[in-house]
């Protein structure tokens, strides 16, 4: 009998390609299958003109989640995926021509902030950083690098030691309170509330804990050469030296059971792919939907579900702004945006990210690149997780050009581009609604109601973006080591029982 254990990853996103190569890696017989026709998940890209485009996340930061990685398997990182860390972490404009550039380094951020809203908005920056790195400090090991926790589990791990630095984290206090504290300029209090749209989230809504954001991108940002979507070849080509076999362009219908535990999975067509254990690297809601058969399926209500975005890529020539990698354009009405999207509705005046991906902080990649040229630009505004009607759209793209108009950027409005939906999203990565990051961080208890790597079946392991520790790049790598750790707990587990998966009628099944 074949004693070597059999795991089946569905999804070939980074959380999936994280635990599938350290399940190889462990001695697992390891299969990932996607759907898509290449592997990246939310890592993926858009073609305009021929010109590819990162589409999904832009913004590289905890370098040391991969780097950790990469040196348990044998490998650097460094040789496998080339890249440049930032000195501006993004180019921020406001109306009447205000600029303020943000630099990774901190004293080099506070002299900027002197300069652009004066000397006691620098120090008050100052304490930010502090207060910020604490509650990262605070949270990495007993809650990024944890299993699912609870406040209880948090506070044991942490230790009498660690519980004044818990008391800071703030989770009780949102975010665009808390930063009022900090800073006074309303501009100010803009840029660094915007962390919470990393998560799907309104400043208005979700908790300070999130400031923790400021630090991790004043730790590191890093442009990837060729853009993000080489880390997900660099994962996958991981993955498969440690011996993972991936198969792309395949859909799983659902989870099969055999003896009260998951047994496999069959595939559309009618294949059936036995296993030990499932993990799951989509949406987590794709469950309770039912997208995975009826077994896996929750008798629970849907969760709650964060923003989605409106994006448009184009290969344009950009006209009165210096444009960084990274550039974020403000109206005068914050508030307004984050009403309209918590209402289900576009907002009149979005604030605008613009990734200009020709562009290393702000020089162009191409050393004979000049201004003039056109460039490969991604347009990004919040939108809220449903489908948007096509005036809707067309309102909310004049909008965006208005923006940028506003604030110094002139862009073709007749230009063609590729437009991204929520619709688009949903049809992408079934079962999340169109939302891009699960659930929301709303209120204190959204960090200890997010799934963990445990599945609503013996046997069925959950990774990804939607589950714990949450969304973003080194979050779902992070997610992936949980669940390679839960996967192999597990099979040590199921080993003491001698239940093995065969073969069930209705196909093959291929090992």
């Amino acid at each position: 009998m074949n004693s070597t254990p059999r795991t089946v990853v569905v999804g070939a996103g980074v959380g999936g390609l994280v635990s599938a190569a350290l399940l190889a890696a462990a001695g697992h017989e390891v299969w990932v299958l996607e759907r898509a026709a290449r592997p990246g998940g939310k890592l993926r890209e858009v073609s305009v003109d021929g010109h590819a485009m990162d589409a999904g996340p832009t913004v590289f930061t905890m370098r040391w989640v991969f780097e950790e990685l990469f040196a348990e398997l044998g490998e650097r990182l460094e040789d496998r995926l080339p890249m440049r860390r930032a000195e501006v972490l993004a180019r921020h404009a406001w109306d009447a021509g205000a600029r303020l550039d943000l630099p990774a380094d901190r004293a080099a951020a506070a002299d900027a902030i002197g300069r652009f809203a004066g000397a006691a908005e620098a120090a008050r920056y100052l304490a930010f950083c502090d207060r910020a790195q604490a509650v990262y400090d605070a949270l990495e090991r007993p809650f990024l690098r944890a299993p699912r926790p609870s406040l209880p589990a948090l506070l044991w791990r942490s230790g009498w030691r660690g519980l004044p630095a818990l008391a800071r984290i703030s989770p009780f206090t949102t975010l665009w309170s808390a930063l009022g504290t900090w800073f006074h300029d309303p501009r100010l209090r803009q840029l660094f509330a915007r962390y919470a749209t990393y998560c799907g989230s309104s400043p208005f809504r979700c908790p300070a804990t999130l400031m923790l954001v400021a630090h991790v991108e004043r730790e590191g940002v890093w442009f990837v050469e060729g853009g993000l979507q080489r880390l997900a070849e660099a994962l996958a080509g991981l993955a498969e030296r440690q011996g993972a076999r991936l198969r792309c362009g395949v859909h799983v219908e659902r989870v099969l059971m055999r003896d009260g535990r998951v047994s496999g999975v069959l595939l559309q067509g009618g294949e059936v792919l036995a296993a030990d254990q499932v993990v799951h690297a989509g949406d987590a809601a794709a469950l309770p939907a039912g997208l995975l058969g009826p077994d896996a399926a929750r008798a629970e209500p849907p969760p709650p579900r964060s923003l989605s975005a409106l994006t448009w890529h184009l290969h344009d020539t950009p006209r009165g702004f210096p444009l960084h990698h990274h550039s974020v354009f403000f109206g005068p009405r914050y508030r307004d945006e984050f009403e309209a999207l918590d209402d289900g509705r576009l907002p009149a005046d979005p604030t605008v990210y613009v990734c200009a991906q020709d562009r290393v902080d702000g020089a162009r990649r191409d050393a004979a690149g000049h201004d003039a040229a056109p460039e490969r630009l991604m347009l990004l505004v919040n939108a809220p997780a449903r489908a948007l009607a096509p005036a809707e759209i067309e309102s909310c793209r004049h909008a965006t050009w208005d923006r940028l108009r506003r604030c110094g950027l002139l862009l073709p409005t007749d230009t063609p581009a590729v437009t991204t939906t929520p619709s688009d999203f949903a049809r992408r990565f079934p079962g999340s609604q169109g939302a891009i990051y699960g659930a929301p961080s709303h209120g204190w208890r959204a960090s200890f109601t997010r799934p963990g790597s445990t599945g609503p079946l013996p046997g069925l392991v959950l990774a990804g973006g939607t589950v714990h520790p949450g969304p973003g790049v080194p979050m779902a790598a992070l997610s992936g080591r949980l669940a390679a750790a839960h996967c192999l707990s597990q099979a040590r587990r199921v080993s003491t029982t001698g239940w093995r998966p065969t073969p069930m009628p209705g196909g093959t099944s291929t090992r």
